[in-house]
């Protein structure tokens, strides 16, 4: 592990933050961490990314850069996901090739996984039939990441795969009420709630399920996969099937979080998007079978207290 330089595309972001925070404590020898923001290149274009490869010559790269966003922003997008996220992702992975990168770990998401499917989902499964009609942009552009790294591996010995989490959610996240992730849009919705003293509305019936990842959680995971994971397959990153859970108790979990003890009113005009996506970790814990998750209550009271405290400079 020698003089390792390492690259965290989105190090802004959330996961990027976690990252950060965790190589702080850590405190590696021979590991120098760069974590980019848009600030320092678009990726979109080919010759900002090169630069950025010439500039600081990394050894590692943890691909998290991506444009995102919320089931409504997808809905309404599709086109500008695709583009975009194959550009990022195109200019990013041949730029690794091209500076001889030894390893490069991108972020994938468990939403790109075929919408007709058995449970739980597993890394096998990822092109197995067509992803959610309402985010196929984004899913087909993350799709084909495996595509391409698993080329790069065949035609050019390159080290390079990707992990799948679950719905992420921590500090640093977007909190916009329209464009951001379900946890972080209601953590917003209800503290705007008690502010103003109005209802908090939860979109949709409350009932799907999902598998949540803390942050920091997911964060102290890629950085295992960076140093000890060394298959070109994906890895899904994810709390297991028993600890799934519906957007109304993530809901009720906020709101005591955060003691909210106003009206919650559901507006159930508003779309669901998938009932579940339920995936297994089994390959994940036959690599690292005692791996210990935050209990999601506690995250979500961490993450609660930390959007209280930074309010004024939270993405929202």
């Amino acid at each position: 592990m020698a003089g390792k330089v390492v690259l965290v595309t989105g190090g802004s972001g959330l996961v990027g933050q976690a990252i950060k925070a965790v190589i702080e404590e850590e405190n590696p020898e021979n590991e120098t961490w760069i974590f980019l923001s848009s600030k320092d290149a678009d990726l979109l274009n080919s010759a900002e990314t090169k630069a950025v490869f010439d500039k600081h010559k990394p050894t590692h790269v943890i691909h998290l850069a991506a444009m995102v966003g919320g089931l409504f922003m997808n809905m309404s997008r599709n086109l500008d996901m695709l583009r975009c996220n194959l550009l990022i992702n195109d200019n990013l992975l041949h730029n690794a090739y091209l500076s001889g990168v030894v390893k490069c770990v991108s972020c994938l998401s468990t939403c790109i996984f075929p919408d007709d499917t058995t449970y739980p989902i597993d890394e096998t499964m990822l092109h197995n039939g067509p992803p959610h009609n309402s985010n196929f942009g984004y899913s087909y552009a993350k799709r084909m990441v495996d595509v391409q790294n698993r080329a790069y591996n065949e035609q050019h010995g390159c080290m390079f795969t990707s992990v799948v989490p679950t719905n992420v959610y921590g500090m640093h996240d977007n909190f916009n009420i329209d464009n951001g992730h379900v946890l972080p849009g209601l953590i917003h919705k209800v503290y705007t709630a008690k502010r103003d003293n109005t209802p908090f509305v939860i979109w949709g019936t409350g009932s799907p399920l999902r598998q949540f990842i803390y942050s920091k959680d997911l964060a102290r995971l890629m950085v295992w996969v960076l140093r000890e994971y060394n298959e070109t397959q994906p890895i899904i990153l994810s709390v297991g099937e028993e600890d799934e859970v519906s957007i109304k108790d993530a809901a009720d979990m906020i709101t005591e979080a955060m003691d909210f003890k106003g009206e919650v009113v559901q507006d159930t005009s508003k779309s669901d998007g998938a009932f579940k996506k339920t995936v297994g970790n089994m390959k994940l814990r036959s690599y690292l079978p005692d791996f210990k998750f935050t209990p999601i209550k506690e995250a979500l009271k961490e993450t609660c207290d930390w959007f209280v405290a930074n309010y004024e400079t939270a993405r929202k």
